[in-house]
């Protein structure tokens, strides 16, 4: 290993920070631990801690010692859409849990109305959504994930979730209180604060009939089980649609379904997903990613925007696909 890894894969967390930490999560306060458990290509190095924080309170608490010791962070929900490097993370990596885990769903007139934390379950609120007759929710059922990152992203197929949101709360080390903001969204992104964590979503959706929603809702998951590779360790879609186009069609197109990194290999279903097959590291991922951006761009003149989110510490190789 160079000093220059050594120095990038080196906890920067005190013996002092550790037990500030501890005091705040209690034993949810994990230190030096894999993340690949909690990522959906089951890839990804250690964290220097990784928090389990289960109220506003405590998200407070460490948004506060996160502005105080200028200690960087990462929320981490469900761990979709990411690649973390194999030097792992330095700082804190936040899992949301308790409240920020909770949904609640009513119908309100002609509306059905969701309220939801970070950290519930995209599958469940949808599920509960639809059950409530919500018009629209079929375009987010079968995404992965979690609602903050949901959101963060501005996820869906048809429609997006940014065109049913109300309300958006968030933390953050400079404003720890939860306090509502103003949100933009567009396409894969939103005008968030890279410092704020979301915390809770408020969604309004036209209110229907709930039978139909449910039927409409299965109909889209069934598809969607059919056309993709969601029995293997990925991370969704590599790669956003350019304008007017499909990533998976350019990719397919390039010949590139099939091919293998490592443990890593272009879906044979879906040519936009990278399928973990046999142990695979950031490194043969992030190989993958550009060795096929490189053959799109030369067989199409379209350069490939990524739509998963590298973070973490990465080799010289592995950066080169960002």
């Amino acid at each position: 290993m160079s000093a220059t890894t050594a120095s990038a894969t080196a906890s920067i967390l005190r013996a002092d920070d550790r037990d500030e930490l501890r005091a705040i999560c209690g034993a949810r306060a994990a230190f030096d631990r894999p993340l690949a458990p909690f990522t959906s290509w089951k890839i990804g190095g250690p964290a220097d801690a990784l928090l389990v924080v289960e109220s506003d309170d405590e998200l407070a608490a460490v948004m506060r010692f996160c502005l105080r010791r200028k200690m960087p962070w990462f929320a981490l929900g469900s761990g979709s859409n990411l690649l973390v490097g194999d030097g792992g993370m330095r700082g804190l990596v936040l899992r949301l849990a308790g409240s920020f885990a909770e949904i609640d769903v009513r119908a309100d007139g002609d509306e059905v109305i969701v309220r939801a934390g970070a950290s519930a379950d995209m599958a469940l609120m949808t599920a509960k959504a639809a059950s409530h007759g919500a018009v629209g929710i079929g375009s987010l059922a079968g995404i992965p994930g979690r609602v903050g990152g949901s959101l963060r992203m501005n996820a869906g197929t048809d429609r997006e979730i940014g065109e049913f949101v109300r309300e958006v709360w968030v933390q953050s080390p400079s404003r720890p209180e939860p306090h509502a903001v103003p949100v933009q969204y567009y396409y894969r992104h939103t005008t968030l604060a890279r410092d704020a964590i979301v915390s809770r979503v408020t969604l309004a959706f036209e209110r229907g009939e709930p039978k139909a929603v449910r039927e409409q809702m299965q109909e889209r998951l069934k598809r969607r089980k059919a056309t993709q590779p969601i029995a293997l360790p990925n991370a969704g879609s590599c790669f956003r649609n350019p304008e007017g186009d499909k990533a998976a069609r350019l990719i397919e197109a390039a010949g590139a379904k099939g091919w293998r990194e490592g443990g890593a290999e272009v879906s044979p279903l879906h040519a936009n997903f990278i399928n973990n097959v046999d142990g695979a590291t950031a490194r043969d991922v992030s190989a993958l990613l550009a060795r096929v951006r490189r053959a799109v761009f030369e067989r199409s003149g379209v350069e490939l925007q990524l739509e998963v989110h590298l973070v973490g510490v990465f080799t010289a190789e592995e950066e080169n696909v960002q």
